[in-house]
């Protein structure tokens, strides 16, 4: 689970590498959950979390840059 505080310190480009590998490990969960099930299930739900936290400091960062202009 990442702290917002880590993910606000973090720059733009880093965050979108980042929610890239996110999605693609919740996918990875997804589908090992449908096939042979997970020793941990709430693993989807932090991931999920996590890109919802990314998403929402990159909003942050476009409404500001906007503002800016």
């Amino acid at each position: 689970m990442m702290k917002i505080n880590k993910i606000r310190e973090m720059s733009s480009p880093e965050l979108e590498k980042e929610l890239g590998e996110l999605k693609t490990e919740l996918f990875k969960l997804k589908f090992s959950l449908a096939t042979n099930g997970l020793d941990n299930p709430m693993k989807i739900k932090e991931v999920k979390r996590d890109i919802a936290k990314i998403n929402t400091v990159l909003t942050e960062r476009k409404i500001a840059d906007s503002k800016k202009a």
